[in-house]
């Protein structure tokens, strides 16, 4: 175990930043791979992971965390460049997770669900088809599992790229996060979070490094090599959509269970955004307890 680093003008810092953390007393600090992690953990039971999306942190598991405490043993980190943990040079999908199963392995920690939210369900289905991970159930959140249809697949990362090349933008992202733009971008997801919710995310948007490490996760993000792979996936996918999601139609979800067959079930929340289990954290927890319960994972 390790101590939180001191804090910095660009990067998050646990003393400052994370001063009134959600879940705080579940924080660590751990080392692996190279990398100092932010890690929570909770509960007792069979091991389940909470992996977030780009430019979130496990502030995200807020509500959901505690409830899942109930029934396994929660492990949630921070991934590299985001939150309190320290960066990647090369944030791809596939370097993401490599670091992830050395974190993994680190805290020897065989999850038999994995959780994850958008663009972290990407990086659970890439460790499950290379073989670093065997959970019993994967579980996405309004999964970012394909690429971005026609000519927005070449244009948004291009401009992500281009965005994470310049120093300076991090710096401005940064200083025009008020309270406003904050609400207006997570507002544009088709969600609506409290004021608590609000300020986490703006805490996070106001240091320039978390703001780094989103855009450098957006830059080297290449979905293709995963779509083209995903038929391979042997676990068991329970898709949770969210019907309001502004982010990822809920019809990209639908059309994957229908490639995938009789190993994927979508679960349609209507009413709620792409960051459902923030707004509905209980909603969210039943269905993937119910999950495990058809798996036989809590016995």
């Amino acid at each position: 175990m390790l101590t939180a680093m001191a804090p910095t003008d660009d990067r998050p810092a646990f003393p400052r930043e994370g001063r009134d953390w959600p879940n705080r007393e579940a924080s660590r600090f751990v080392a692996a791979g190279g990398l100092t992690w932010h890690v929570q953990e909770a509960g007792a039971g069979p091991a389940l992971l909470l992996v977030h999306g780009t430019g979130a942190a496990t502030h995200s598991w807020r509500g959901l965390l505690p409830l899942l405490a109930r029934d396994f043993r929660v492990i949630a980190p921070d991934l590299p460049g985001h939150g309190f943990t320290d960066p990647l040079p090369t944030p791809s999908l596939p370097r993401m997770a490599r670091a992830l199963a050395d974190l993994l392995r680190a805290l020897d920690a065989r999850p038999e669900i994995a959780v994850g939210h958008s663009a972290g369900a990407a990086i659970l289905a890439r460790l499950c088809l290379d073989g670093a991970l065997a959970p019993r159930l994967v579980v996405g959140l309004n999964a970012a599992l394909k690429p971005f249809p026609g000519m927005a697949g070449f244009i948004f990362p291009a401009m992500a790229r281009a965005l994470f090349l310049n120093p300076v933008t991090p710096r401005v992202f940064a200083w025009s996060a008020d309270r406003a733009a904050v609400e207006r971008l997570i507002h544009g997801t088709g969600s609506t979070l409290d004021r608590t919710g609000l300020d986490l995310y703006r805490r996070l948007f106001q240091t320039p490094g978390h703001v780094a490490g989103a855009l450098g996760m957006m830059a080297h993000w290449d979905l293709v090599p995963l779509d083209r792979d995903l038929s391979r996936l042997a676990a068991p996918l329970l898709l949770i959509v969210g019907g309001q999601d502004r982010t990822i139609a809920p019809d990209v979800s639908f059309g994957l269970a229908d490639r995938l067959g009789s190993r994927a079930r979508v679960e349609l929340l209507r009413g709620l955004g792409h960051l459902a289990h923030e707004e509905k954290p209980d909603l969210v927890a039943a269905l993937i307890r119910a999950g495990a319960e058809r798996e036989d994972v809590l016995g």
